[in-house]
């Protein structure tokens, strides 16, 4: 790879402007009945520029393979993904000037797909979510480019020491609210490098003392839970999860059950109620990752009411709800998933009353 050092820096200055021109996200409360003192914050990640949380990895994947020497000018880049990283990564490729081929499998919805070719980007296309790894590889070397590989970089490439990295916008954000310091920061995980930077934070930042703990919800068919649970990292599924963006059939390399407190494994009836739900209460339709933190997120606050607890607990809107018009906001498309809303819809009704929220099915556990 010829390394061009004025091309190199040329491209970290065009990275970091854009990052300049772009306002921090927001933290929004969402006023739910019945919270009587604990404050839920929604941090929005649509906001991005790219549109989704994944705006932040792309950022810190492209500025880590070019200080590390494996970008350069006339680098293809390729990764491996379900969606939203593929399109923040494109989003960033277009900025340099780079080819850009995202692997993803054939059940990606089509709007991620057409945001990809938006940004200039091109989609290459697999059977199952568990094929993308070596293709990303083939293809790298095949085209002489450089595979991104969110899931091994995600927990490296970002600095959770700081440097306006989610963790640390959250806790600055929050400094006027009645409990600044949360009791609970709830995210899922994909590539697990958003809850290890977060975690991580939280003691780095001298947090750990002040009661704040990190929750991770995952979704069906995923095998991050019984990891954390079993204290096994080789296990492997044979599905793919319906919630694009979170839950993986292997634990990637990213991701870091040392530095989580808890989890919650949500059904996917729970994740896609849940979107109704906020539409309901928030105007607005947001993505599936979104539902299974809400869901994992309102489990929690039962639990502090019932034990008198008042406080403030954090989640993630990790996307907006376009992206999904055909799957999850498609009644058609539940329906062929064989998903029953109807016990999901009773549960969240009966905690906006109560305050109380009770998961509607056994299989549903946490730790």
């Amino acid at each position: 790879m010829s390394y061009d050092r004025q091309w190199v820096a040329d491209a970290i200055n065009i990275i970091e402007a854009d990052f300049n021109r772009s306002a921090d996200t927001h933290l929004i409360r969402l006023d739910l009945p019945s919270l009587d003192g604990i404050g839920l914050y929604l941090k929005d990640e649509s906001t991005h520029p790219s549109g989704s949380l994944k705006h932040r990895l792309a950022r810190s994947l492209f500025l880590y393979g070019l200080c590390n020497g494996w970008i350069s000018k006339d680098t293809p880049i390729i990764e491996a993904s379900s969606g939203s990283t593929a399109v923040s990564e494109a989003y960033f490729a277009r900025l340099l000037g780079l080819r850009f081929i995202a692997v993803m499998p054939k059940s990606t919805s089509q709007q991620k797909i057409d945001q990809i070719a938006f940004y200039g980007g091109e989609s290459h296309l697999v059977d199952h979510s568990g094929q993308i790894y070596a293709e990303s590889q083939r293809l790298a070397r095949e085209l002489g480019g450089h595979y991104m590989d969110q899931f091994t970089y995600a927990e490296r490439a970002t600095d959770w020491r700081g440097n306006n990295n989610i963790a640390e916008s959250i806790f600055d954000q929050l400094k006027r609210e009645p409990h600044p310091v949360p009791r609970w920061i709830i995210v899922s995980a994909g590539t697990g490098g958003t809850s290890s930077t977060i975690g991580r934070y939280i003691r780095y930042g001298q947090i750990l003392g002040m009661g704040c703990e990190l929750c991770v919800a995952d979704p069906e068919n995923s095998v991050f839970y019984d990891a954390y649970e079993t204290g096994k990292c080789d296990i492997t599924g044979q599905k793919a999860s319906r919630v694009e963006g979170i839950g993986r059939p292997r634990v990637e390399p990213s991701f870091n059950p040392n530095v989580v407190d808890h989890m919650i494994r949500v059904p996917d009836a729970g994740s896609f109620a849940a979107l109704q739900y906020l539409e309901k209460h928030m105007g607005r339709r947001c993505g599936g990752s979104t539902g299974t933190n809400l869901i994992a997120t309102l489990s929690l606050i039962s639990q502090m009411k019932k034990a008198g607890e008042s406080g403030s607990v954090v989640t993630l809107l990790c996307d907006g709800g376009d992206r999904y018009r055909d799957t999850y906001y498609n009644p058609d498309w539940i329906a062929r998933q064989g998903i029953d809303l109807a016990p999901w819809h009773a549960a969240l009704e009966a905690f906006d009353k109560t305050g109380v929220f009770e998961m509607p099915m056994d299989c549903c556990t946490a730790h």
